[in-house]
């Protein structure tokens, strides 16, 4: 059905990288699905032309009943919804600790005022043990930065900051901005992220290594240390939401930005309670801090 469907989407927005990106695939996914479903069918469904995409005479006089059985698809589809109301079902997904924090209480709370009995599974851990988790089906989908993404499908939610943290009285903090020349020399507590850490590529960027002092896996682990005067860090600015440390922050120079995305092997197969809430998610995001 998602050969149809991806058919539709063509047809719709006129480009096969527009309907990827409506359907959360890959181009070259949605080529290989009416590669797939010209091949069945031994018909060429699809003139490609510089002027653009259009169904072919044989596309034409099949696609009549090939949006009735759409139309017939979403019918039953709805019904099935209906029948099951997801009444039951489980969301398993992998998080990092600034998401599970400062996202996940209020989501988890007004998702489940519409699904009463959906349950949810939360492993925090890094960009790496996220996209095994993924990968090995241990979770349905995660959460991570996509340029870290290997092997997994992402959809890009939200661009934020990362800052620096400062011990009390430290003698950069009269600086409005923290240049990472200066960062690099102090001592450096690493936040645990797997293989992409975004403030050690924005160090390598510059030609730089931080004098890493200790690598530790725990946000909230790494702003106690700052406060009792061990060593500076940057971390995502949404860990400090409601923070109460002692400690100052920062902007670096240059930014370093943070992108989240969510991440799965193939969103046409998510189980149904793991799709609503990634829409119910997407529908809330502005709603929620970066």
């Amino acid at each position: 059905m998602q050969r149809y469907l991806a058919l539709e989407k063509i047809l719709e927005t006129g480009s096969f990288s527009k309907a990827a990106e409506a359907m959360g695939c890959t181009q070259s996914a949605i080529s290989q699905m009416i590669a797939s479903l010209e091949d069945e069918l031994s018909i060429t469904l699809l003139n490609r032309s510089r002027s653009g995409i259009s169904l072919t005479l044989e596309g034409r006089e099949l696609y009549p009943s090939l949006e009735k059985m759409l139309n017939d698809y979403r019918v039953f589809e709805e019904k099935a919804d209906e029948i099951r109301g997801l009444d039951k079902g489980k969301i398993r997904m992998g998080t990092v600790a600034s998401v599970s924090a400062h996202w996940m209480p209020r989501l988890i709370k007004e998702f489940k005022e519409q699904y009463p009995n959906i349950e949810f599974l939360m492993h925090q851990g890094d960009y790496t043990s996220i996209q095994e988790w993924i990968k090995t089906g241990k979770v349905d989908f995660g959460f991570l930065n996509p340029k870290s993404a290997m092997g997994v499908e992402t959809e890009t939610i939200q661009e934020g900051k990362m800052v620096a943290l400062l011990p009390p009285n430290h003698r950069l903090a009269s600086f409005r901005t923290i240049p990472l020349e200066l960062l690099a020399k102090e001592k450096f507590l690493l936040l645990e992220e797997g293989h992409y850490y975004e403030p050690l590529e924005a160090f390598k960027a510059k030609g730089l290594m931080p004098q890493i002092e200790y690598v530790i896996h725990d946000d909230y682990t790494i702003m106690a240390m700052v406060e009792a005067g061990l060593g500076v860090s940057v971390v995502a600015n949404l860990i400090l939401k409601r923070s109460n440390y002692n400690i100052v922050v920062r902007d670096t120079d240059p930014p370093i930005e943070r992108i989240l995305a969510i991440g799965y092997r193939q969103k046409e197969t998510l189980p149904l309670a793991s799709r609503k809430f990634i829409a119910f998610l997407k529908s809330k995001i502005d709603e929620l801090p970066s």
